[in-house]
């Protein structure tokens, strides 16, 4: 088992405030799960799995609320969750609940206030992230949007993720801005691919909502979970692999 490694986010969020990214590392599975797999849902050891959960508790002041990650919009309270809700997003107020979002690619997204009165985490796969997962996010959380702070974290890069027309055009319909995410892929332009810029979308989005605060992948910092294979799963480069964990919760 390899030593236990944490991003942690770089942003000015309110001290009670806290957030932690996993890294594929310091876990006990095996490959191709090797070795901080946290996916219960992917054909890892369901042991190994509980294991890499139990790791994370000197770290946490409760067990996650995992959820049942469906690429949807669907926010969960996690204060009343049940068990492994159908959800993409979950927010809270009270302390010491720890929101968490799952990734291998897709874009996990932290918001919290700098008052410190409210959390969220968001997973936004390029389907949430068209159909409004953010937006249903901060809608959930009740503030200000110019008093939210965003965190961008681990994702397939702009130079990675690859995609057809189609999908460029379902953005576009959303939003005609979400054209400067998009890049021709000169190497299979014409197959009509391009590549996706989710990081812009996210910007562009929490940005149109009023939130003008936002840091990590893309802003401050590199995260492409495509390329950093000692770091990071991917999906697309791996197609059978692990799961991140990106966790936020007020501190009592």
């Amino acid at each position: 088992m390899s030593q236990l490694k944490f991003i942690n986010p770089s942003w000015p969020a309110p001290v009670n405030v806290k957030a932690l990214q996993t890294t594929r590392n310091g876990g006990v599975s095996h490959v191709p799960y090797a070795s901080l797999n946290l996916g219960a849902h992917v054909g890892d050891d369901a042991l190994a799995v509980a294991k890499n959960r139990q790791l994370l508790s000197p770290y946490l002041p409760s067990e996650p609320v995992w959820v049942n990650q469906v690429h949807g919009i669907v926010v969960i309270d996690a204060a009343k969750s049940t068990c492994l809700q159908n959800a993409d997003a979950s927010f809270t107020t009270q302390n010491n609940i720890v929101c968490v979002t799952m990734t291998a690619d897709c874009l996990p997204v932290l918001l919290c206030d700098k008052a410190g009165t409210v959390v969220a985490a968001v997973h936004a796969g390029w389907r949430g992230l068209c159909d409004g997962a953010i937006e249903a996010a901060v809608n959930k959380m009740c503030v200000n949007p110019s008093d939210i702070l965003a965190w961008l974290g681990p994702a397939i890069g702009p130079n990675a993720f690859e995609v057809g027309d189609d999908l460029r055009q379902q953005f576009m319909a959303h939003d005609l801005q979400a054209a400067l995410a998009f890049k021709p892929h000169t190497e299979h332009q014409l197959n009509g691919k391009w590549l996706c810029d989710m990081y812009l979308i996210a910007q562009q989005r929490l940005t149109k909502l009023g939130v003008t605060q936002i840091y990590g992948s893309g802003i401050n910092e590199d995260f492409c979970t495509y390329t950093d294979e000692a770091r990071f799963f991917s999906f697309r480069r791996d197609n059978v692999t692990g799961r991140m964990a990106s966790m936020i919760w007020l501190e009592s």
